[in-house]
């Protein structure tokens, strides 16, 4: 087994950052699919509550934003994975394009490169991440 798996998870959220365009379309989308899917609504929602919110088109690249492709960790598996963050209209699995309406992708936005986050998986099992790599949309 790998040193990652071995450490405990962070106790504090990572600092989370919101280009001010997605902030708002998320907040409109978390609040669309309250009903459906509570679990999801609610973390885009706190992650916007928390997040220090910078004006539109001046997010640093090394955070994750809508179109960003992102290399993490699942330290739980000890699996690196490349992903592009979307919204649900564009999520594709076969394409690795996730949804951030997605577990993983509600968790991923607003994270920077080296953060390090708590997350659930559908089936209620909690996890951990860390972000390796953020690559801007293009």
């Amino acid at each position: 087994m790998s040193p990652e798996n071995n450490h405990i998870p962070p106790k504090d959220e990572p600092p989370v950052f919101f280009d001010a365009d997605h902030a708002t379309r998320l907040q409109d989308l978390a609040f669309a699919v309250s009903e459906r899917i509570p679990e999801i609504s609610d973390r885009i929602l706190r992650e916007i509550e928390r997040a220090t919110v910078v004006p539109a088109g001046s997010l640093p690249a090394h955070v994750v934003n809508i179109g960003s492709l992102v290399t993490y960790r699942d330290n739980a598996l000890d699996r690196v994975q490349s992903v592009t963050l979307v919204m649900p209209a564009d999520a594709d699995i076969g394409a690795k394009r996730v949804s951030v309406l997605t577990p993983i992708g509600a968790a991923l936005i607003g994270l920077t490169k080296d953060a390090e986050i708590s997350w659930a998986t559908r089936g209620g099992e909690v996890r951990w991440l860390t972000v390796l790599e953020v690559t801007p949309p293009a």
